[in-house]
């Protein structure tokens, strides 16, 4: 197991070093600059911020500048806002898209699983046909298009909610319910066609043969089983969620990481854009990695190191 755990983190620093590295030299090919602008900068401000920035050096120079302070944890100082590094707004900012992203992870999980559960208990009757119908229209319709629905008429029309801001525990509903509706749908739809399959499983018969009752044949048996495929989604889907919040975060004016990113790109903030890429690429990364292990814990079949000779 210690093997395998570190492993994965030599593929994750390696992936990670990859990331900066792409991300570094894809900025600066570009066209344009920070400093670009409606309003001309005369060459003498020009020269005087391309020194402060550390711009006016070879790009050698600015790539291990770069790099070393990617591991120290730094990722530098922002280009458009006055005296703010990139890591203190990170984290200031992403606070409120991980409470965003962990209700929206929560909710998918568990409303995905059931729903799928139930489906494929109820298989080919009117529970399951509902569900994959709502499956079809949760992955069909986009997040963005259901957001701006939920907030006319829940939040505009009924006004139940708040139709911006995030300041009590009510605004989380419409955002969450948003983000979560794609996940729910496909976990649904997973976790049915992976419990089928349990279900006419040999072994499930056998277990009915020899007079288990049934929630324990579900939990013990069917579940455990079932759940893999949804375990190898729930990793992607979680850095999905949290870092792929942009459009919502921007539709009910939370002042999240997603909404300072695209800020970033408009004002082509170098530093800015790189520093959250790289965060985002760290979440992913955990994400997956964490996966592998649940996997592995949940199922102890799986072979943590292939054989000799494989």
């Amino acid at each position: 197991m210690v093997k395998y755990v570190l492993k994965k983190l030599l593929f994750m620093l390696l992936s990670l070093f990859i990331l900066a590295s792409m991300t570094f030299f894809l900025m600066k090919a570009i066209p344009g600059d920070p400093f670009t602008s409606e309003k001309k900068v005369s060459p003498e401000i020009r020269a005087l911020l391309e020194a402060k920035y550390g711009l006016d050096k070879p790009m050698y120079e600015q790539y291990l500048q770069y790099m070393g302070g990617i591991i120290k944890g730094d990722f530098g100082v922002s280009m458009k806002y006055l005296n703010r590094d990139v890591s203190g707004m990170i984290a200031e900012t992403f606070t409120a898209s991980l409470k965003l992203g962990i209700f929206a992870i929560i909710i998918s999980i568990i409303v995905g699983v059931l729903l799928g559960l139930l489906a494929a208990v109820y298989h080919r009757k009117l529970i399951d046909d509902v569900t994959m119908v709502l499956a079809v229209i949760g992955i069909a319709v986009p997040s963005f298009l259901l957001a701006s629905l939920l907030q006319y008429v829940f939040a505009f029309k009924l006004g139940w909610f708040n139709v911006m801001g995030f300041d009590g525990p009510l605004d989380y509903v419409l955002p969450v319910a948003a983000l979560s509706a794609s996940p729910i749908a496909f976990i649904a739809r997973l976790t049915r066609s992976s419990m089928l399959e349990v279900l006419h499983a040999d072994y499930i018969k056998t277990a009915k043969a020899k007079g288990l009752k049934w929630p324990a044949i579900m939990f013990k048996h069917v579940v455990r089983n079932g759940i893999l495929p949804v375990v190898t989604y729930v990793g992607p889907m979680t850095a999905n969620i949290i870092t792929g919040s942009v459009v919502i975060e921007q539709i009910f004016n939370i002042g999240g990481i997603g909404k300072v990113f695209v800020e970033s790109i408009t004002n082509r903030d170098y530093t800015m854009i790189m520093g959250i890429t790289i965060f985002y690429g760290i979440l992913l990364m955990l994400a997956r990695f964490l996966t592998d292990i649940a996997y592995v814990l949940i199922d102890p079949r799986i072979k943590l190191e292939s054989r000799k000779g494989a």
